[in-house]
């Protein structure tokens, strides 16, 4: 049976799908680990692919993608959100699917590589739900990763202890306000550690627009307290006067249907003035 194969690199990238022959289906999965319809995803297409048998030379071949390890493999497929599928033949695009519609992703699999030999033996999970009660009590907080920004100890001395919710809300109604723009993303706008992020910055530069930016990467309390406070569970995030506007796909959507949204944030660059400019340390704009 087929298994999912996993590729770390561009290089590897290239090389798994170069190998194929012209006639194999690829099946491209991009996904993140903080989106949870990607856990979901996941399974989906592990059950799918353990469904079509694997033949020399391959008649079919799924590839799971990190879109934000990968990102200029991310942004060659114009991949803006996650869970996103790509079926391809050699270099021509056949299908794409955005979201986690199991049935769907089926469909598509099998219109271009045909029935499974043993569709009728396994079934798809079923599709996930989701339920957002009115009244729900904030989760626990997330463990800090391995390679948290902020150490346990400064010089021998504990760290802080984290800051209660009505601070924490506080603080990030500051940052949220530092800026009449303000992107809340992975990295800086010199160098980016995702491929949306590095969109949004592109986007905002070609619109002029002087902007504030956070490195939520550098600070983890601000980095899930946001997606609590805005309730929105991704980055990259745009306020615009202090209010969430959404993340590329939105704020591409945006553009599109009104080339001056961003009129009244754009500048005329005078003396080589940065656009962004807003510290990391102290929600100020320079």
């Amino acid at each position: 049976m087929s298994k999912v194969a996993p590729v770390a690199s561009e290089e590897e990238f290239n090389t798994a799908t170069s190998s194929l022959p012209p006639t194999a289906l690829q099946i491209l999965y991009f996904h993140a680990p903080w989106a949870a319809p990607c856990a979901h995803m996941s399974t989906v297409l592990e059950t799918l692919a353990s469904q079509y048998p694997a033949t020399t030379p391959p008649a079919t071949a799924f590839i799971s993608i990190n879109a934000e390890e990968l990102p200029d493999v991310s942004e060659a497929f114009d991949v803006t959100a996650v869970p996103f599928i790509v079926l391809r033949r050699g270099k021509d695009t056949l299908d794409t699917i955005s979201g986690g519609d199991a049935a769907r992703v089926r469909t598509a699999v099998e219109k271009h590589a045909g029935a499974a030999p043993s569709a009728a033996a396994a079934k798809l999970p079923p599709a996930q739900t989701v339920t957002r009660p009115a009244e729900q009590a904030a989760p626990a907080p997330a463990p800090a990763p391995a390679l948290a920004a902020t150490p346990s100890t400064t010089n021998g001395t504990p760290a802080a202890p984290a800051p209660s919710k009505e601070e924490l809300h506080k603080r990030l109604e500051e940052l949220t306000n530092a800026a009449p723009c303000m992107l809340f993303m992975k990295g800086t706008p010199s160098a980016p550690q995702c491929g949306f992020s590095r969109q949004l910055v592109a986007i905002l530069r070609e619109h002029g627009v002087r902007y504030g930016f956070f490195n939520i990467l550098a600070d983890d309390d601000v980095r899930q307290g946001l997606k609590e406070y805005a309730d929105w569970p991704t980055f990259p995030q745009l306020w615009l006067g202090g209010e969430l506007c959404g993340g590329l796909d939105i704020v591409r959507e945006e553009v599109e249907n009104d080339p001056g949204f961003f009129a009244e944030f754009s500048v005329k660059q005078k003396l080589g003035a940065p656009v962004a400019a807003v510290q990391q340390a102290a929600p100020t704009v320079a």
